[in-house]
């Protein structure tokens, strides 16, 4: 914990600073989404910071972060706090700089936009749609997350189907970076530079503004599928996401029973025991997704166009993603969650195995994408019913013996997210190694005293 003498000397010395002490606040700016684990939520438990502060411009955060700098005081950097794995949860106390006030949409035009960091996301999307622009992506939690939180701890969510996740090249163009050093230094990182601070959890530099490559704002309609047969409702998917280049789409879902049964506010649309796909498709292609539909056996239970959408203030994005699991623990708290990635040569085959190995405690939940080299997969969030840590280990281990690849989400450190099967030990140090050390390296320029986010890249310890 920061002695009180620091924390009252930060204030003295920046007075007219919005500062944060009473701790109901501080617990709360102190947490994220994080209780989705049973594992992350004891381990986290009690952690928060010592005080917070909302700067509303650079000079603030500059002078903000100088004075932490000389006093040696941790800082977490904050979006919404709507991240899942304790990005912003603080392991030894410090400030909290929260960056939610520093939030300008700057413009958008020909195809590229930029932002301070903590706009909303949904926020950003109404600046830019009247202009004929919109995001690439949309995640479920559009509404509340930050530009700069989806850099720093995101993936990507609807709209990944066509254009990757961030991480794909050409989709950040370019982020403005400030050090942590007596007198910061702020840098534009562009393009293969800048990603060497993506998705790093505020670890290695404080991210101010972000330029980011567009997509066309479209008129979007929302539509659900149910299917009586899961492998019917799955070669769906595949023919829609790879094999119909001409289907404008951005976003496709499919969630296995019993999952539709935790969306009780669908009921009308998921019949008894259905196997449920959700999709968001242009207005134009709308046609061409219905043929498709019905010759795999399915129908259209649910439609809504964009007007109907905002009229309702409900969108299917908010049932996708983590938000699927999120919708299941409205009903039962008793579920968590794992993070996988299938292969796209046999992605099919690995979910139909896995769904007949584990269901109904581990409930078949995917997302339809492309990876950073342009492949078509799929992407899961299955839900699990909880009993042990030990179980969920095996159920992750269980996947990995498919040849599915496992993203662990029960742990807050960088390098130990996405463990390999046992005997593959070796080759896992060598390639967490190769893809830590630049971002290690970039922690060393930009926070060479290891103030930011402490404890959650293991690499730097001991440096």
């Amino acid at each position: 914990m920061t002695s009180a003498a620091d924390l009252a000397a930060l204030q003295a010395a920046l007075p007219a600073l919005e500062w944060i002490t009473d701790e109901p606040r501080l617990i709360r700016l102190s947490s994220d989404f994080s209780w989705f684990s049973p594992v992350l939520k004891r381990a986290l438990e009690g952690k928060r910071g010592d005080i917070a502060v909302r700067p509303r411009t650079e000079d603030e955060i500059r002078a903000v972060v100088g004075e932490c700098a000389r006093r040696r005081v941790p800082i977490t950097v904050r979006g919404s706090g709507t991240g899942n794995y304790g990005q912003i949860v603080p392991l030894e106390g410090g400030l909290i700089l929260d960056m939610s006030a520093y939030n300008a949409f700057g413009w958008a035009r020909g195809g590229v936009g930029r932002a301070q960091a903590g706009i909303r996301l949904g926020d950003f999307d109404k600046a830019a749609q009247p202009l004929g622009w919109e995001m690439r992506w949309q995640p479920s939690t559009f509404r509340a997350a930050s530009l700069g939180g989806l850099f720093g701890g995101g993936f990507g969510g609807a709209g990944s189907i066509t254009y990757g996740p961030i991480a794909a090249a050409g989709n950040v163009l370019g982020v403005r970076v400030m050090s942590v050093e007596p007198e910061p230094q702020v840098v534009e990182l562009r393009g293969a530079e800048a990603m060497l601070v993506h998705h790093r959890w505020g670890t290695n530099g404080i991210v101010l503004e972000l330029e980011i490559a567009l997509a066309p704002a479209l008129p979007w309609v929302e539509m659900i599928a149910p299917f009586d047969d899961l492998r019917a409702a799955l070669s769906f998917c595949m023919a829609l996401n790879g094999a119909s280049p001409g289907i404008v789409k951005k976003e496709l879902a499919c969630m296995a029973a019993p999952i539709p049964e935790y969306f009780p506010v669908l009921k009308d649309s998921l019949p008894a025991g259905c196997h449920a796909v959700m999709m968001l498709v242009a207005e134009s292609s709308e046609d061409a997704v219905r043929d498709l539909v019905a010759a795999h056996g399915g129908h259209i239970s649910y439609r809504k166009d964009m007007a109907e959408v905002k009229a309702s203030n409900r969108t299917l994005v908010e049932y996708c993603w983590n938000h699927t699991t999120l919708q299941a623990l409205k009903v039962d708290k008793n579920l968590t969650y794992i993070q996988s990635r299938f292969d796209p040569a046999r992605q099919q085959e690995q979910v139909l195995a896995l769904y007949e190995a584990l269901n109904p405690e581990v409930m078949m939940h995917v997302e339809f994408i492309r990876l950073t080299s342009g492949a078509h997969t799929c992407s899961g969030l299955q839900i699990v019913k909880y009993t042990t840590d030990e179980r969920l280990e095996q159920i992750m281990q269980i996947y990995r013996d498919h040849g599915a690849t496992i993203n662990n989400p029960h742990v807050y450190t960088l390098e130990d997210g996405g463990k390999l099967r046992d005997q593959d030990r070796a080759a896992l140090s060598a390639a967490q190694r190769l893809a830590i050390e630049p971002a290690v390296a970039m922690k060393q320029r930009f926070d060479p005293q290891g103030l930011l986010n402490p404890g959650k890249l293991r690499s730097w310890a001991g440096r």
